[in-house]
């Protein structure tokens, strides 16, 4: 029989804690798993995700790092999110919270990338390529959340107004980032077009 001393104690992955339907938020405190708080985090969370099966996806090196910024970000946006409003002086003590030069370093970026590729006239089908079908869904998430972040807002919960600037910004960003992604795809290939 195997025996495990207290020198072979390991944290698990599992605690629990949320087997009631609770989540812990940073810095302390409790809130059930579909308080707004928790939607608009774990939104965020799948966003990051996506953008990951993306970058996995993607074979150009622009897009790879540009996801890879986005993502980090998105975690400190999360974090951001995940955070007490009670709490939120703690958080910005440890994190930098959104800014307006965040949301102006993804025009820029936007700015950038429209003028490596021609943004198609017609609606977009996505589905041009793996990894431009992976950055469409990232961006449908990222709408999600903003949704569930001006949900925060109208409920007095949301502690800096620029998470939203941010995600609206972001969408636009993926919407772009997608279009670059196929842009040596023959149009038709890139947007489902058939006419």
């Amino acid at each position: 029989m195997v025996t495990a001393s207290s020198s072979d104690y390991r944290k698990r992955v599992y605690t629990k804690f949320g087997d009631k339907g609770e989540t812990s938020l940073l810095y302390g405190g409790r809130i059930s798993k579909n308080n707004p708080h928790s939607e608009a985090y774990g939104i965020t969370d799948e966003a990051v995700s996506a953008m990951g099966l993306a970058r996995a996806l993607t074979e150009d090196e622009r897009v790879k790092d540009t996801l890879r910024d986005l993502q980090r970000e998105l975690f400190t946006i999360a974090a951001e999110l995940a955070t007490d409003p009670e709490k939120y002086e703690l958080f910005q003590e440890h994190f930098s919270p959104v800014t307006i030069e965040m949301v102006e370093n993804l025009e820029s970026t936007i700015d950038s990338l429209e003028e490596g590729v021609e943004m198609p006239k017609v609606f977009i089908l996505p589905g041009g390529s793996p990894a431009s079908s992976a950055i469409d869904m990232a961006r449908c998430i990222i709408r999600t959340s903003e949704r569930r972040v001006v949900a925060l807002q109208e409920a007095g919960l949301l502690t800096n107004d620029l998470i939203i600037a941010y995600l609206n910004r972001l969408g636009d960003l993926l919407f772009v980032l997608a279009r670059y992604e196929d842009r040596e795809l023959p149009l038709e290939r890139a947007t489902g077009d058939r006419s």
